[in-house]
């Protein structure tokens, strides 16, 4: 397995990471995932140290702490051979105090999912949401100080807007605090928002991705097909609301193309989709998740996948889609992209 230097940092991580969202089933959402139990995950933990997959993605929310607890427990007696990312900050009860990053949450929520993960640190920590009523300065000096402690290897941001992440880079550079050092974000063939902002500033500053999603809640698993029902045991029904449309034409002309491409290639539609991922540029790890054994093994299989430069070409113009200003003419017109020319 290849491995990923992770943004500006010393941290090196492997191209495919695993999610852990469907550890523990429980609740609305992750009940929808998955609900693997403690020797399910073993299995699954066991696979992906033999491929090279050393790091696992999990949160404090996914399954009510459960599927920490899980995490945790299928690496017992091989904590060293991994690296486990976290995230924390979304509302994990009703009250006031059980939201954000506070200074005495953000400690607290450490403490607590490093009982829940059963180790004495987190190697990356990645806050889930931006919490706008915290102030930038308390919370980067509480995230510098878990770091100075050793609960906390590497932080990283989840869901931020560029200006909110640029201003958290910002202000860590002035005091000469730990800065985010990964970007956990939504990007995929029929999600390409990343690319506007938060790309060109990873590229920039340093930032890597950590991709999640990367089959875009199961829509390019190669079962959603044009004028075919969704298979009944999908997770599409129950997720779906949970992330942005998909306009249905837009979907099957992307699938189209992906199974074209995988059959050329002797490959798997969500193999395909994954390798694309993994060439865009800032992308230093996709997340995949799994329910079996099976959708793991397939799943890793993009780790080795390569395209020609005419397949390439295909799977970027039939997922692209009009940037939004300022953007568009930067990609439209010469004069602009002389300037400033796009990533991508």
């Amino acid at each position: 397995m290849e491995q990923r230097q992770l943004g500006r940092s010393g941290l090196r991580v492997p191209a495919l990471a695993f999610g852990a969202g469907t550890f523990g089933g429980r609740g609305e959402l992750f009940s929808a995932w998955g609900d693997t139990d403690v020797a399910g995950a073993r299995e699954l933990v066991d696979i992906c140290l033999e491929a090279g997959v050393t790091l696992f993605d999990t949160a404090d929310v996914y399954s009510d702490g459960a599927s920490e607890e899980i995490l945790g427990r299928a690496l017992e007696g091989r904590r060293d051979q991994a690296l486990i990312s976290t995230k924390i900050g979304l509302p994990t009860g009703p009250g006031p105090l059980q939201r954000g990053t506070s200074r005495a949450r953000l400690v607290d929520r450490v403490d607590a999912a490093l009982r829940r993960l059963r180790t004495d640190r987190i190697d990356l920590l990645q806050l889930h949401a931006h919490d706008a009523a915290t102030p930038p300065e308390e919370l980067g000096a509480s995230l510098d100080q878990l770091v100075r402690s050793g609960k906390v290897g590497y932080v990283g941001v989840s869901n931020w807007s560029g200006w909110q992440l640029m201003h958290a880079i910002d202000v860590a550079r002035e005091h000469g605090w730990v800065r985010p050092v990964a970007n956990q974000v939504y990007y995929s063939l029929l999600g390409r928002d990343y690319e506007w902002d938060l790309m060109p500033l990873g590229a920039r500053h340093g930032v890597g991705a950590l991709v999640w999603s990367p089959l875009a809640w199961g829509r390019l698993t190669g079962r959603i097909r044009r004028g075919a029902p969704v298979p009944t045991d999908s997770r599409l029904p129950a997720t779906a609301k949970f992330g942005p449309p998909v306009d249905d034409e837009r979907l099957f002309a992307v699938v189209d193309e992906l199974s074209a491409i995988a059959a050329e290639a002797g490959a798997t539609v969500p193999q395909v989709a994954i390798a694309w991922l993994l060439g865009r540029p800032t992308v230093a790890s996709v997340i995949i998740g799994a329910r079996t054994p099976q959708q793991l093994r397939d799943n890793l299989g993009a780790a080795t996948l390569a395209f020609d430069a005419c397949q390439l070409a295909r799977l970027d113009a039939v997922s692209a889609v009009e940037a939004p200003y300022p953007h568009f003419p930067y990609r439209r017109q010469e004069g602009f992209a002389l300037l400033d020319p796009p990533l991508v």
